[in-house]
């Protein structure tokens, strides 16, 4: 018996009824041979962490453009948290963790520069529209290595997918995401907006903290223990009615004070123009996007203006600045 065997027969006899086990996988698009040292869920969770779209999340926004400070999230960082959250919670239920944190390291993998901003300038400008979840399956199915992608299982992909409050995940671990996923921005955008001057404590509502707790480690406490408390033995991962208001009630009030904010927020109309021009110049110079892209995009018969959005969503915020600062700004004019 291999060490992947034995690991898979743990599953067994100590994961909940609910959870996937690794070796009753639905599989992936392309079958592989089974490696002797990992199960699935592990080998697809490697495979996210040492691909490059994941180490380019480090510099993305998260949701403060250019932060004057080391400390304010990143997309990595975001990502990080989300699968820590979801690792506490999948341990407590007995649910299958690597296949929690393959699905939390990827959910974001299709982000684009300057965080949502990037997003809906691409949405409006592209025929085809634009959402990062959607993109972030693109990144693991056919947009990673060279453009083989990571061949990764169905429920991984699924949960990928699935992660927006609009999802359905088909697995107890693809809740745990979407929900760790609410959980750790609404507590680190709270956390980066304090230290950013944009909010105190105080300002917070009353009603919401009172249920939640005042600050961000009581906050997190309070609902990943309420998730664990109300999910446990059960088919459905899912805060209590009162949690859930207050959660929801509390990223609300995010959207109208931070989201929202000119402080916060000041710098992404400029960001949009810099993604919209982008966008606009590679559709009228296609020789400047990588070959290997417009390859891939030939073999599937696809349009110019995904394969831009494909190679603009891929790029980290310093990259797209570089970028435009090439093709737009004077090279006397240039620092």
């Amino acid at each position: 018996m291999t060490i992947r065997e034995e690991l898979e027969q743990r599953e067994v006899t100590y994961l909940s009824p609910f959870a996937v086990l690794s070796r009753n996988s639905k599989g992936r698009k392309i079958p592989e041979p089974e490696c002797d040292l990992r199960p699935v869920f592990q080998r697809d969770r490697d495979r996210i962490l040492h691909c490059k779209s994941f180490r380019r999340l480090k510099q993305k926004t998260q949701v403060f453009l250019s932060p004057k400070g080391d400390h304010y999230r990143t997309r990595m960082t975001h990502t990080l948290e989300v699968s820590q959250n979801a690792r506490t919670i999948a341990k407590a239920l007995r649910l299958n963790e690597d296949l929690v944190e393959a699905i939390a390291l990827g959910h974001d993998l299709g982000h684009t520069p300057f965080g949502h901003a990037g997003e809906r300038a691409l949405n409006q400008i592209c025929p085809e529209g634009f959402r990062h979840n959607e993109q972030s399956v693109r990144v693991v199915e056919r947009l990673e290595k060279q453009g083989e992608g990571l061949n990764l299982t169905e429920e991984v992909v699924d949960g990928i997918l699935n992660h927006k409050s609009a999802g359905h995940p088909h697995t107890l671990e693809g809740q745990i995401v979407r929900l760790s996923d609410k959980i750790a921005y609404i507590n680190h955008d709270i956390d980066d907006a304090i230290r950013g001057g944009i909010l105190k404590e105080e300002d917070l509502p009353g009603e919401y903290t009172q249920v939640l707790g005042h600050g961000t480690r009581a906050r997190l406490n309070t609902m990943i223990h309420d998730v664990i408390i109300n999910s446990m033995n059960q088919p459905e991962i899912r805060m209590s009615q009162r949690v859930m208001e207050a959660t929801m009630g509390l990223r609300k009030y995010l959207f109208e004070h931070v989201y929202q904010n000119p402080q916060a927020k000041g710098e992404e109309e400029k960001a949009i123009h810099m993604i919209t021009n982008l966008y606009q110049y590679y559709i009228d110079h296609l020789a400047l996007i990588p070959e290997s892209y417009l390859e891939a995009a030939q073999k599937r018969g696809e349009s110019a203006e995904r394969v831009v959005c494909d190679y603009i969503a891929g790029m980290t915020d310093s990259y797209a600045v570089k970028k435009f600062q090439e093709y737009f700004i004077p090279e006397s004019w240039k620092n």
